[in-house]
């Protein structure tokens, strides 16, 4: 039988930026019991998209045997998010989940920065704020330089606002693809110690 938390199980989080919220939930399923928790799985999540501001889902199946699966909701922000959690819809998907033999070990509501040091299939903690700050300052200062090194030299002509677009692209997809999951990756201990 399905469980859903009395009580938020305790994981610090990052406080919302008012920005897009990743709802990412572990639940471990009891062997044999995994087609049936798939179908209802798939239909919770199905039923999340007609709450305004879902922006999307995912189900991943587990690395090995008695891993926990997850599920992923992607929110325009926090405020979708709560339609979302207190929805009548969502309350009778839990009431109507008997013979599924599954349970929610972990939940962790994404925003903002956190994302970029959220592990795949990991529902750890994100490390504090003042870390986040310093390895995306590492992070940002060679795409910055390299910029304006090798773009600003080429784009003087252009107006401000142009210029500043270019810059700002490069920047947000340099950071999301190759700069911060380098530096995840390399302060990972620093970051998160003893996990």
């Amino acid at each position: 039988m399905s469980t859903e938390p009395r009580e938020p199980i305790e994981h610090p989080t990052v406080p919302a930026d008012n920005g897009e919220v990743t709802l990412l939930i572990a639940r471990r399923v009891e062997p044999g019991y995994e087609e049936s928790f798939e179908k209802w799985a798939r239909g919770i999540l199905d039923a999340a998209t007609a709450i305004s501001g879902h922006l999307g889902h995912g189900l991943f199946r587990p690395s090995a045997e008695g891993a926990p699966w997850f599920l992923v909701h992607r929110f325009r922000d926090a405020e979708a998010l709560r339609r979302w959690q207190e929805s009548p819809e969502r309350a009778e998907w839990f009431a109507n989940c008997e013979g599924h033999f599954h349970s929610e070990i972990a939940r962790r509501e994404l925003t903002g920065m956190e994302t970029w040091f959220a592990k795949p299939g990991s529902a750890r903690p994100a490390p504090p704020r003042w870390k986040m700050a310093i390895s995306s300052g590492l992070a940002i200062f060679p795409i910055s330089l390299l910029g304006n090194a090798v773009l600003g030299p080429h784009l003087t002509g252009l107006p401000l606002v142009l210029r500043t677009a270019v810059f700002a692209v490069l920047f947000s997809t340099l950071m999301t693809y190759v700069a911060m999951p380098t530096i995840s990756k390399l302060l990972r201990r620093w970051l998160t110690p003893g996990r």
